[in-house]
């Protein structure tokens, strides 16, 4: 197994090796040959599995990530940076040459792409893990469905069931408190609404969204134009369902 790291904050990763109680398990039956968050020891390819944390901001990113795919067998991105641009992903709805002439002293040393990118813009991706960070039960399912031969089980459905399952009481509906909950992908345990705040979407979008209804609701419960679209913007901007929602938004 491998271990990369693109445009991130490392939390993902960091998430594999918070697995303490998981990992003696598989270090039988799993050999990491590179992960330098781990080991500056990295052994060649071809992988069976490589992780990869992280967006495509740069064009090294563009050709490494080819690499990387080339010499995977399997490759799994992990996190809202992999899978949907990540917070970084915010430079897409404006021009990124006006961060560089504020944020540094010399621009012109710089060498950024335009726009910040999941994974699967430019390489075919075998599957997704969603979240910032993602949920380490999640991972050690995928390490585990591989290693037995069978397609790994990640719920597809939304953070309203993870709620109705550990006996939430629904925050919007008792309190009128915001939540992108109905919206997005479980996989948190509904860890937000438990202690009685709204979701904020950091596992993406669910499989199942209708924004048209959906925002409504959040007008209601005393969001303006502004808050919707900052909280479509947080972790998965470049999602293409909040991205489009919240481009709507912004439009009307």
């Amino acid at each position: 197994m491998a271990v990369w790291k693109f445009a991130s904050c490392d939390g993902c990763q960091l998430t594999l090796l918070d697995c303490e109680d998981e990992l003696p398990a598989l270090a039988g039956a799993v050999r990491i040959s590179y992960f330098l968050e781990a080991s500056s020891d990295t052994g060649a390819g071809p992988y069976d599995l490589s992780l990869v944390e992280g967006s495509v901001t740069t064009q090294q990113d563009v050709e490494r990530i080819a690499h990387i795919r080339g010499v995977s067998r399997r490759l799994v991105t992990i996190g809202a940076c992999a899978t949907a641009g990540g917070v970084q992903a915010l430079r897409n709805f404006t021009d990124v040459t006006d961060y560089l002439s504020v944020v540094y002293a010399r621009p012109d040393y710089i060498a950024t792409l335009a726009h910040s990118t999941p994974i699967s813009a430019h390489v075919p991706v075998d599957l997704e893990l969603r979240g910032c960070p993602i949920d380490r039960g999640q991972l050690i399912e995928v390490i585990t469905a591989y290693l037995a031969g069978r397609t790994p089980d990640v719920p597809r459905h939304s953070v309203c069931f993870e709620c109705k399952r550990r006996g939430t009481v629904c925050v919007t509906v008792a309190h009128g408190t915001p939540c992108l909950g109905p919206v997005t992908h479980a996989g948190c345990g509904a860890l937000c609404p438990a202690y009685g705040r709204g979701c904020y979407g950091c596992f993406g979008p669910s499989y199942s969204t209708n924004f048209p209804a959906f925002v409504p609701l959040l007008r209601r419960d005393g969001m303006d134009t502004l808050d919707v679209v900052r909280i479509l913007r947080t972790f998965n901007a470049a999602a293409p369902e909040f991205a489009a929602a919240s481009r709507a938004e912004e439009g009307r």
